[in-house]
């Protein structure tokens, strides 16, 4: 029995306490992309390594979220927020007096377990709480709350890198999660009757090794490289075992996560188009930061500053899409962002040490108002043709692809720096005379490796371009989504208006 609201005055009192705590939770991991520079270089780890940081938490996420629909169905909002913002307030705390990688990232993983549990459950609240006429608008202001973390995180994240150190970023956040989590004790009252439900312990390890397997995989490949046994072995074992717990959960009753949910087109294609978009952003995400800071030089304030137009930006556009939404649908809005989010990213497959900083801040901005017109309209259309039965699979559904699609496209990005880095090096290095002596080989030496890994970057970002136009040309197949017949639910109502028919 799914948790129900009523949709003429919904709970707006337990909306915005996990909207305070999934904003808490979005403003943290902006919070650290600026600071992975200085991480790598206190830790003196590389860039395929302190990717974990960002993959890692997307590795449990893509474990545990797949569990939130059962969850979601079994338990009450109060109870599952607090195990969440518990478990992410915890990890806060550990992460900002880690003294070693390992640590930090134990802290990470441990925040993620959180917020794999908030987000699907503020999503499925929303979702039940609201009809859809009125939920692009609803989802369009739950994006300018998750927005408003982007807009602030990166610039608050350089002035507290710059002044005080990254291990400030886990300082500041901690006393406002615990706060957050006394709020959400004393004010969220809601209770759920007795759902006779029971995890499948199968499904859970299936489930597990399946996403696990293939987010370890392809996330190890920036380090050791494709043909290590340590990459393709998971990715091996991961597939499998997701084949396995596909055709299970196709077979029992109460499946742990619903796959029926992909027979309906519009939210097929809406998942689809959002997992590509994971794999472009979130790898944009940790390769722009290198770009900016390791390359260019410039400080983590100032390179804060540079992205702080865009979030807010985004953050502006998501009530407007929302409404824009409602009126138009989700097509028109999809392959206009989409549009923009080719062309920038393929401006960006082309950068050059000498790229002005005013230059560097228009493009990004104008990818982000890109972005902000795809993520949320194209996942409610999708969402939207769904039965109400099957909304706690779709939003986990949702939240797992693009966790997944996320590690994968971060890991494959990285390795195509990575690699082509090394090949940019080997050639620079052929083509210098071997007879011409340099005054400083140790500086001429740098010069060729930050030569190196720019057009490494810059290559990357290519894959990112051909990415975005694949999903451009997905995006032109949206059509305006109705929530679909559901026969289980019309024979409940039947039965309710009909008591004789549930003694049958």
């Amino acid at each position: 029995m799914n948790q129900s609201f009523d949709t003429n005055r919904p709970p707006y009192g337990i909306i915005a306490v996990l909207m305070i705590g999934a904003f808490i939770a979005f403003l943290n991991n902006t919070l650290l992309n600026i600071a992975l520079p200085a991480i790598m270089a206190e830790f003196k780890v590389e860039a395929a390594t302190v990717q974990w940081l960002t993959t890692g938490f997307m590795l449990v996420s893509g474990i545990l979220v797949p569990v939130s629909a059962f969850l979601i169905q079994k338990y009450s909002v109060r109870r599952l927020f607090l195990v969440a913002m518990g478990l992410f307030t915890v990890g806060t705390f550990l992460a900002g007096f880690a003294h070693i990688f390992p640590l930090l990232l134990i802290g990470r993983m441990t925040q993620a377990s959180g917020t794999a549990i908030l987000m699907p459950l503020l999503m499925n609240v929303m979702l039940v709480s609201f009809p859809v006429e009125k939920r692009g608008t609803a989802m369009g202001f739950f994006g300018l709350i998750m927005m408003g973390a982007p807009a602030i995180g990166p610039t608050l994240s350089g002035f507290l890198v710059e002044n005080y150190g990254w291990r400030m970023l886990f300082h500041f956040v901690s006393p406002v999660a615990v706060g957050v989590f006394f709020i959400g004790f004393f004010l969220l009252k809601d209770k759920k009757e007795h759902v006779n439900l029971r995890l499948d312990k199968i499904s859970l390890l299936l489930s597990s090794v399946g996403f696990g397997g293939l987010l370890y995989g392809f996330s190890s490949a920036g380090n050791l490289g494709w043909q290590s046994p340590v990459v393709f072995a998971p990715i091996i074992i991961g597939g499998l075992s997701l084949v396995t717990f596909i055709r299970r959960q196709l077979k029992q009753e109460k499946p742990m996560l619903n796959f029926q949910i992909f027979k309906y087109p519009m939210y097929s294609l809406s998942a689809s188009i959002s997992m590509v978009i994971s794999m472009a952003m979130f790898s944009g995400m940790i390769l722009f930061p290198i770009y900016v800071q390791t390359l260019r030089g410039i400080s983590p304030f100032d390179a804060g500053l540079l992205m702080m137009p865009g979030a807010i930006l985004m953050a502006v556009m998501s009530p407007i899409n929302g409404r824009l939404f409602d009126k138009f649908g989700g097509r028109i809005l999809a392959i206009t962002g989409l549009t923009l989010i080719t062309v920038t990213s393929y401006m960006f497959s082309n950068l050059t040490l000498e790229t002005s900083y005013m230059t560097l801040m228009l493009l990004f901005s104008i990818r982000m108002f890109g972005m902000s017109m795809v993520f949320m309209p194209v996942s409610t259309n999708g969402l939207n043709q769904l039965p109400k039965r099957f909304y706690p699979h779709g939003t986990a559904m949702n939240n797992t692809m693009q966790q997944v699609s996320g590690a994968i496209g971060t890991a494959l990005l990285i390795t195509v720096m990575s690699i082509r880095t090394q090949t940019h090096a080997t050639n620079l290095g052929a083509t210098t005379s071997p007879g011409v002596v340099t005054p400083d080989p140790i500086a001429a030496g740098d010069q060729l490796m930050m030569l190196a890994m720019l057009e490494g970057i810059n290559d990357a970002f290519l894959v990112s371009v051909y990415l975005s136009a694949f999903a451009l040309v997905l995006a032109m197949f949206i059509k305006r989504a109705k929530p679909a017949e559901d026969p289980i639910e019309e024979v409940e109502v039947n039965k309710e208006l009909n008591p004789k028919l549930a003694e049958n």
